[in-house]
């Protein structure tokens, strides 16, 4: 950062020009969109519903729960960043300190040994506080995080679909019907069960406010 802040200001405008491309990137796997749009699509796949509902609707879903569970977050990267950029148009401070907020949320995600384990090989001096770590230490160990935690909460939802799956499969087979897909059968079933449960407002729900 120091090497960039000693850049002319119209090449720093440049380089942040270029950090803006990487954007769709940060959105996408350093926020909670991440979690949103894993999740959404295991369920999806559980259900057998291949094309339902489109992929654009599971996306546009998760880009708006991901401003809902991180509307706090944004707003205090603009606060903090605004600051250094009001008094001297310092774009360099600026990233560095409307980043905080956003290390600070994804720390809370994170777990510790996935964090120990980027620390360590990054080979540098072990930090005091967590103010002390890069947030090039944190996104890695923040990005596995929530693979794992995605992976966890998608092998939960698909367990009654199996099940469900397993049982029409033996009930076809106890009467002969050995040529009649057991996916065909079982979808209406699972379609009604998860409309009987709320499936939608449970999953929903319990997404959000494992970020709270």
């Amino acid at each position: 950062m120091d090497a960039i802040q000693d850049i002319n200001p119209v090449l720093q405008l440049l380089v942040v020009m270029t950090l803006f491309s990487l954007l769709p990137f940060m959105f996408c796997c350093m926020t909670s969109f991440l979690r949103f749009a894993i999740v959404f699509s295991m369920l999806k796949t559980a259900m057998g519903t291949q094309q339902v509902p489109p992929a654009i609707v599971i996306v546009g879903l998760s880009m708006i729960l991901t401003f809902f569970t991180m509307g706090g977050t944004f707003e205090k990267m603009y606060e903090l960043g605004s600051v250094p950029y009001q008094k001297n148009k310092d774009i360099v401070a600026t990233i560095t300190e409307g980043s905080k907020p956003l290390k600070e949320f994804m720390l809370k995600q994170t777990r510790e040994n996935d964090l120990e384990f980027f620390v360590e090989l990054s080979q540098k001096e072990a930090p005091k506080t967590p103010d002390d770590l890069s947030i090039w230490q944190v996104t890695p160990a923040y990005i596995l995080s929530e693979l794992k935690t995605s992976f966890e909460i998608g092998f939960i939802i698909f367990v009654p679909f199996i099940v469900l799956d397993l049982v029409v499969a033996n009930i076809l087979l106890a009467l002969g019907m050995f040529m009649l897909s057991p996916t065909i059968i079982s979808l209406p079933f699972k379609l009604l069960i998860f409309i009987a449960v709320d499936g939608w407002g449970l999953i929903v729900q319990g997404l959000v406010t494992s970020y709270n």
